[in-house]
């Protein structure tokens, strides 16, 4: 789910290619369901190897990521921990959503009806343990960092991004803001032409960063202000917010009242299933932890190789091309750290 600031805050559509050199702390778990999701044949179906075991999520892992290095870019994926206890009521939405889904691709496949089809598949896209496992062993012999988070992947990557190890905080979700992320870069895994739900239309899906810093300033707020913003909008830690309080009226009454304790009063019938506090700790003081490490190895193209072709059955043809580009990106990031040793 995560927080609605979708019209709420400024955004600037950016060239993933004017990044070069940058490091991108991607929410791993956030990018993978993106590629489970739309990586699908047009009836829904996502693809399979022999055996039956799904590999949509290494196909988006593998190709998109080879066009990151190709440009220059180093990625670092950080896998979520174990989730706040305040988070078992999105958890147990999120499952119910996934239980419809499937129900209603049943009845879209019985009458035939492909649109209404994958519509559905996408919303039941669930992850199991052996995708998580491919994915981190992909990572590995790509020779790039991966980093299990002791909570929240977002928060991870915003600490890390606060930190400096990061440039940027990649993901869907505007959760990263809330967090504390300096920079947030949305739409790295999506970019490109996407078909609107449920229409028979397609918009340009171009990569984009808010900056927190500016942010602020646009919306005359503190990060504090911000959460709480969040908060009374409703986040994964208290999915339903206020209701009948949207973005607009959230930021109007956060800066009428400056704080979320100040604001309940003047909303009628304005309940939470815990003290507000609880939530906003879990934004201000996120569980993040210092022990980790980012260093890009060389990666092992036969290693890729036998790993997809030979047992995920990928063709040896594309993923070898897609080998030679990461390898330009690659030396497109060695020439600049060593361009940048001489002028620091």
């Amino acid at each position: 789910m995560g927080v609605n600031f979708k019209d709420l805050i400024p955004k600037t559509s950016i060239k993933l290619e004017d990044l070069n050199g940058k490091t991108i702390a991607i929410d791993a778990y956030n990018a993978i369901y993106q590629f489970l999701s739309i990586i699908r044949q047009p009836d829904g179906t996502p693809l399979k190897d022999s055996t039956g075991k799904i590999t949509s999520h290494l196909s988006g892992l593998f190709y998109r990521t080879s066009n990151l290095i190709e440009m220059g870019l180093k990625p670092v994926y950080i896998f979520d921990g174990k989730s706040p206890a305040l988070k078992a009521t999105e958890i147990e939405r999120r499952k119910q959503i996934k239980v419809q889904a499937v129900a209603e691709y049943e009845k879209a496949a019985m009458t035939g009806d492909v649109a209404k089809m994958r519509t559905y598949a996408q919303a039941a896209t669930t992850m199991k343990d052996y995708m998580l496992e491919d994915s981190i062993k992909l990572l590995e012999l790509m020779g790039l960092p991966w980093i299990q988070a002791p909570g929240e992947g977002e928060a991870q990557a915003a600490y890390m991004a606060k930190q400096g190890t990061a440039d940027y905080c990649v993901s869907q979700d505007y959760d990263s803001l809330l967090f504390g992320a300096p920079k947030l870069l949305r739409n790295v895994a999506i970019s490109g032409r996407r078909k609107l739900p449920s229409k028979n239309m397609y918009v340009d899906i171009t990569p984009e960063v808010a900056e927190l810093p500016k942010i602020l300033n646009f919306c005359k707020l503190s990060y504090e202000q911000l959460v709480d913003v969040g908060i009374l909008i409703g986040t994964d830690f208290n999915p339903d917010g206020i209701k009948g309080i949207g973005p607009k009226t959230a930021l109007k009454l956060i800066k009428e009242h400056g704080t979320l304790e100040a604001t309940l009063p003047h909303i009628k019938d304005a309940t939470f299933p815990v003290e507000p506090v609880e939530i906003r700790n879990i934004f201000l003081q996120p569980k993040v932890s210092d022990d980790y490490k980012t260093e890009w190895k060389d990666l092992s193209q036969q290693g890729i190789v036998d790993f997809l072709c030979g047992e995920k059955e990928f063709s040896e043809e594309r993923i070898q091309k897609s080998l030679e580009r990461m390898n330009i990106g690659s030396k497109k990031q060695k020439s600049k750290t060593s361009l940048e040793k001489w002028f620091t």
